[in-house]
């Protein structure tokens, strides 16, 4: 979805990194000199910093922090996309969101694209993070103090999180493509079996099957997508994945 169903020029990713060294600042009070740092490290190595703070014993309530991320996000640079639009509906295949953002965020990014009604469903942070109880704490805790009952996020590119999205969407890897634009999430992807296709290079990475430089060009990459729809009814549909990391920049 982020940088895959639109284009990383749009500046959502830049703007939703800088969002989240704020909230690091001012809702975490971490040092200024130590946030784009510690905000990047977070993101390399625990897949978001979202996670990364968490798992560092950072106590904060979840919705805040995605409200503060995404909600003052530029979604006005987002505007329909009728050429996706007739890609997706044209495609036979049930379709999935899978991100590791909220599920308001995705929804909103959906909407403004025009294409909310392309998908059958939406894999996101709430999905695979539920909600147990309420945190006793949001008041944000230094590394090895008390974590919030929250303090482990499940998310991409980790192995876990795209075998459990393969679970909830019952789906059988050997028949579903995943699209996304980070290279990692691309190698843990094919590590659970998909095929998979990096989106926004025109280069294979580690673990691709296929390359997209645009997601408009889908259809001349891979026109077996339509040329199956003539044999579902002996070999199941064909379910497609689509994602929403972005390689390189802090994603919530």
């Amino acid at each position: 979805m982020d940088d895959t169903l639109y284009p990383l020029s749009s500046g959502l990713n830049l703007a939703c990194r800088k969002n989240i060294e704020e909230f690091m600042l001012q809702h975490l009070h971490i040092e200024e000199s130590e946030v784009p740092r510690m905000c990047l490290q977070l993101y390399k190595e625990c897949g978001t910093t979202m996670a990364g703070l968490k798992a560092l014993g950072y106590g904060f309530d979840n919705d805040e922090f995605h409200a503060y991320v995404h909600g003052r996000l530029p979604y006005d640079a987002l505007k329909p996309d009728p050429v996706l639009r007739n890609l997706l509906l044209s495609m036979p295949q049930c379709k999935i969101i899978f991100t590791n953002a909220d599920k308001g965020h995705a929804t909103r990014v959906l909407n403004r694209l025009g294409v909310e009604d392309c998908f059958e469903g939406i894999i996101c942070f709430e999905t695979l993070n539920p909600p147990n109880e309420p945190l006793d704490c949001l008041e944000a805790h230094p590394a090895g103090a008390n974590s919030t009952t929250n303090s482990k996020i499940l998310c991409k590119p980790s192995l876990e999180a795209i075998k459990a999205a393969i679970q909830i969407a019952n789906i059988d890897p050997d028949t579903t493509i995943f699209f996304d634009d980070s290279a990692r999430n691309i190698a843990s992807g094919k590590a659970a079996g998909l095929h998979t296709v990096i989106v926004g290079s025109s280069e294979l990475v580690a673990g691709a099957d296929h390359a997209l430089s645009s997601i408009h060009n889908i259809k001349e990459a891979l026109p077996e997508i339509w040329e199956s729809e003539g044999e579902e009814a002996e070999q199941g549909k064909q379910q497609v994945i689509q994602s929403t990391a972005i390689e390189a920049v802090v994603l919530a």
